[in-house]
């Protein structure tokens, strides 16, 4: 019988939707502008798919919200192995909890958060010179490193089935530097990590030509209509082409020639949505998500009000393959399924499919 001990970071991916690109160090700031928690919920996701495929698992969780509410939410009656220090939930916590799961010999430790969890794991794991295998459900704003399944019931589905381990990175970045439009990732450690189709890939960078395709978009930009600019270097080099100072690693909204919304936060840019809006995105090189991953403030809601139009250059489209949705919305995420059209230069598209 397999052993899980699982542990849940509450605050991971609050910043997203409210335009903080992160949430280590702004919690604060994060619930004044409305920030909710997302994490319990996806962790619900995740431990339902464990139960569902090995419902006889034995569950080690960390009390109240960082693991033990949820994983009882799931159907399971976990044995918790200690409770956090304050009111507020902290790396300490995780990291002592990391260290329970290893003195009780789980075979597993499946936890929920971002880069910041995954490098606090990793971390005590090498530290207590542990080599305890663990699965990240994604729950943070950036979520960079290869040991993360592509969404959360995938990541309990591989909990429940993996025979096989191999050694992946944890990579986190500064994100005061990232706040300024400034992406310095570091590895801060190597796990082993499931071997299965459904894990992700570690954030890639491509150089790949991108000046043709801006013109191009630039140049379809029709009076009247809303453009909302998702992150990345690729709508970086439209907003270029549009001439507008748009912020490198924060949403924009354009219109009429004009900068409406510089890196706005859901509420910003849905106030500012008109009776015709288009979202323009680029995948991530290397993982393929187009929406779930450093775009938050591109809600569920943010995109039942618009068309969505993907942008890529040839050479990340070839490397990265299928594109992903992990929005928190099943049915938006379904939506949006299927084959897609992406732009690719200044007249080219390809199809591709969306998973």
């Amino acid at each position: 019988m397999r052993t899980v001990g699982v542990v849940v970071n509450p605050i991971a991916g609050m910043g997203g939707r409210v335009g903080l690109k992160g949430t280590d160090g702004n919690v604060a700031e994060a619930r004044e502008r409305g920030a909710e928690p997302r994490a319990p919920d996806r962790a619900r996701d995740a431990l339902a798919a464990l139960h569902e495929h090995a419902p006889d698992a034995d569950v080690l969780a960390y009390g109240g919200e960082m693991g033990e509410f949820e994983a009882r939410d799931a159907g399971f009656d976990p044995v918790v192995v200690g409770e956090p220090a304050g009111e507020e939930t902290t790396a300490a916590d995780t990291r002592d909890a990391v260290r329970a799961f290893a003195e009780r010999d789980a075979d597993l430790i499946l936890f929920v958060g971002g880069d910041g969890t995954a490098t606090d794991v990793a971390e005590t794991l090498d530290e207590l010179d542990a080599d305890v295998p663990v699965l990240g459900v994604p729950a943070g704003v950036k979520v960079y490193s290869s040991v993360f399944g592509v969404r959360p019931e995938a990541a309990g589905r591989v909990a429940a089935t993996f025979e096989e381990t191999e050694a992946r990175e944890v990579s986190d970045i500064d994100e005061d530097a990232y706040r300024d439009g400034d992406v310095r990732t570091r590895l801060r450690g190597v796990v082993d990590v499931p071997v299965a189709e459904d894990l992700q890939s570690a954030k890639q960078v491509h150089a790949g030509s991108t000046g043709s395709l801006a013109e191009g978009v630039a140049s379809s930009v029709e009076g009247g209509v809303t453009y909302v600019l998702g992150p990345g270097g690729t709508i970086g080099r439209i907003a270029d082409e549009l001439g507008v100072d748009g912020s490198p690693l924060g949403v924009d909204v354009y219109r009429d020639g004009e900068l409406v919304v510089r890196d706005g936060s859901e509420r910003e840019i849905l106030d500012a949505l008109g009776d015709e809006n288009v979202i323009f995105v680029s995948p991530i090189g290397g993982q393929g998500f187009v929406f779930g991953r450093g775009n938050h403030q591109i809600s569920p809601a943010v995109i039942e009000r618009s068309e969505v139009r993907v942008v890529a250059s040839p050479r990340k489209l070839d490397e990265t393959g299928v594109l992903r949705v992990d929005t928190g919305d099943e049915s938006v995420d379904e939506s949006l399924r299927g084959w897609t059209k992406v732009r690719v230069g200044r007249f080219e598209e390809r199809m591709v499919k969306v998973v």
